[in-house]
């Protein structure tokens, strides 16, 4: 093929410039998933791996500056004028030890307590791969805007500060992808509308007045009014939502020092995620109610009492719902459905409770965030996101690069098919974006 490597889809040909006698553009992917997994960093102190994004983009002569402290923004532009479409990967890793497995000792986190436990790694080497194929085939409209984003693990998230510092500015769709083991490896899900819940945090420190627990008549019990909250709050929202509207869990109750004390305070952290406003809105208004009624269940008469007990209600309503525009999303489904015959597609795949600080971005522009499936049972590659041996079937990086690429391409030559008229009107008035 005269030193030329080809990808071959039923649509179109993807031409690389390579050497035959160097590393393959998989094996490029590949390895430079395994160097960012080995050198994880916690959110918003990606710094070293913001200089190797920087470094592989000059390699690739692609155009990038620093954006949101340590994230990368860049930008391919193509050889005609034309739309701009903006691919987005996260870049932090995980509070997490990495354990050794069968197939991880050559690339284990080589950073103590901190890994890529939920694919980020991947999504990176995923967005290099596509950028490489846009730079060697530059014969497209338009400009292709690359978003390497720090802190994604942490609420709000740094989706916020690429927003605020103009990282979508002449952006007219964008899409993301994450790789997960709730699908088969290489296969891939989304579905139009709701995708991915909304995250909310709560904190409650619930007051009552310390004393020896021989003496419970001269005490509030803080302990026992957090358990009645825990007890209550589930029938009492059980009785109002269908229980595929909402989760809620309490990941942590601290009080006290000591075996003979009833304790001054205890603090309860906990969160719930919803699928639109309205059900967070009752999740809201239920909890402050269950706590003022545990509030007065607990008030004794007598000065020593006074303004006791109280609680103090704390709540960070994190990531909003991700909502895949529908135009867009159904374009994508046909455009897979015609250039990857051999790929299995879920376009109705359920609604998940995880969260992604990519819905913020599908408020500001249409697009899509994509499932990438990495489940094989065959290589017991099975453990979830976030688990300390989670890794990835490495095959699915090639997959996952050439869906960005592919879909990438088609909007920029065809944005009528992903644009409803109306959504292209909002992002127009939308100031963020000028």
């Amino acid at each position: 093929m005269n030193g030329r490597n080809c990808i071959c889809r039923k649509s179109e040909v993807i031409r690389l410039r390579e050497d035959p006698s160097a590393e393959t553009f998989e094996a490029w992917i590949i390895r430079l998933r395994r160097e960012f997994h080995r050198y994880p960093e916690l959110s918003f102190e990606e710094y070293e791996t913001q200089k190797r994004i920087l470094k592989i983009l000059e390699e690739l002569g692609i155009e990038a500056r620093k954006i949101a402290d340590t994230g990368v923004l860049a930008s391919i532009k193509g050889t005609m004028p034309g739309p701009c479409i903006a691919l987005r990967t996260d870049t932090d890793g995980l509070q997490v030890q990495e354990e050794f497995t069968e197939r991880n000792e050559g690339y284990i986190s080589r950073n103590d307590g901190v890994m890529h436990a939920c694919g980020h790694d991947g999504h990176m080497a995923m967005l290099f791969g596509a950028a490489r194929l846009f730079v060697e085939n530059r014969d497209f409209p338009g400009e292709v805007r690359l978003i390497f984003q720090p802190a994604e693990e942490i609420p709000p998230g740094g989706s916020e500060r690429v927003i605020a510092e103009g990282g979508l500015k002449g952006v007219d769709a964008v899409m993301g992808m994450h790789i997960f083991t709730n699908h088969e490896s290489g296969s891939v899900g989304f579905r139009p509308g709701p995708f991915m819940a909304s995250t909310n945090r709560f904190e409650i420190v619930f007051k009552g007045k310390g004393g020896h627990i021989s003496k419970p008549e001269s005490c509030i019990d803080p302990v026992r009014m957090a358990t009645d909250f825990i007890s209550s709050i589930y029938p009492a929202l059980e009785k109002q939502l269908e229980p595929d509207k909402y989760v809620l869990g309490v990941g942590r109750i601290q009080g006290g020092a000591q075996f003979n004390r009833t304790p001054d305070r205890v603090e309860a952290l906990g969160s719930y995620r919803t699928f639109d406003s309205r059900t967070t809105e009752i999740i809201d208004l239920t909890i402050k109610e269950c706590l003022e009624r545990i509030k007065e269940r607990y008030v004794k008469p007598g000065e020593e009492f006074a303004g006791l007990p109280d609680y103090e209600l704390d709540v960070l309503h994190g990531y909003p719902v991700l909502v895949n525009d529908p135009v867009f999303t159904d374009a994508v489904n046909l455009k897979l459905q015609e250039s990857f015959p051999e790929l299995t597609i879920y376009p109705e795949l359920e609604k998940t409770f995880a969260a992604e600080d990519f819905a913020s971005y599908l408020r500001v522009v249409p697009g899509i965030f994509i499932s990438l499936g990495t489940l094989n049972q065959k290589e017991r590659i099975v453990e979830i996101n976030h688990s300390s041996t989670f890794d990835i079937d490495e095959k699915i990086l090639r997959t996952g690069t050439e869906i960005f690429y592919t879909i990438s391409l088609d909007f920029l030559k065809h944005p009528e098919k992903y644009l409803d008229p109306q959504s292209k009107e909002k992002t127009n008035d939308n100031p963020e974006l000028r």
